[in-house]
């Protein structure tokens, strides 16, 4: 029996980057990322970037592991959130939704420029997506181009994944008929 699909974002749903700075949230641990870019200054000189302040809570590894769904990566960290992000959660090295050309690039209809991979990706496996990016358009796309299930639901940035939203995901795959899922 397979499961279905949890494309999992980083950066809103696991990491609540757009809570207050200086206030990290309960129950969360601060991890900090080195960046490999630079920058030039006013003076002609080159400057490393600060490292990148990531927020996780642990236990979140941990519930999402027992949902019932394959996990994988939906996020512009791409394999990086298994060397990262992965195992300050607990998680196993998860697949990833490998954006190539498509990454960060605004699409002409709306819709937003993961959705489309996404679709591609699941195939024809029910999928749920947590990412604070979603839009309707993107729910009808979904509708339009996916022949299963696919639950789209979107996380405040500010405060992260929620017992409530953890709640949502397992009433999606306990809806599900899995035994009718391909892998």
């Amino acid at each position: 029996m397979n499961r279905p699909l949890l494309f999992l974002d980083v950066d809103g749903p696991l990491n609540p980057y757009a809570a207050k700075p200086e206030r990290r949230p309960d129950g969360y641990t601060t991890i900090r990322v080195p960046r490999n870019e630079t920058h030039e200054d006013g003076r002609g000189l080159l400057h490393r970037r600060r490292s990148l302040r990531v927020w996780l809570n642990p236990e979140h590894g941990r519930i999402l592991l027992q949902l019932d769904f394959a996990l994988c990566w939906a996020t512009t960290w791409m394999d990086d959130a298994n060397r990262w992000i992965a195992p300050v959660l607990g998680l196993p090295e998860l697949p990833f939704v490998d954006f190539g050309d498509v990454l960060l690039k605004e699409r002409p209809d709306g819709v937003h420029w993961k959705t489309g991979p996404l679709v591609d990706y699941a195939g024809s496996r029910p999928f749920a997506w947590v990412d604070d990016e979603q839009s309707e358009m993107d729910q009808t796309y979904v509708t339009a181009h996916h022949q299963a299930p696919g639950l789209l639901h979107h996380v405040n940035p500010r405060i992260g994944l929620r017992e409530h939203d953890f709640h949502t995901l397992a009433d999606f795959a306990n809806s599900l008929d899995t035994s009718r899922t391909t892998d």
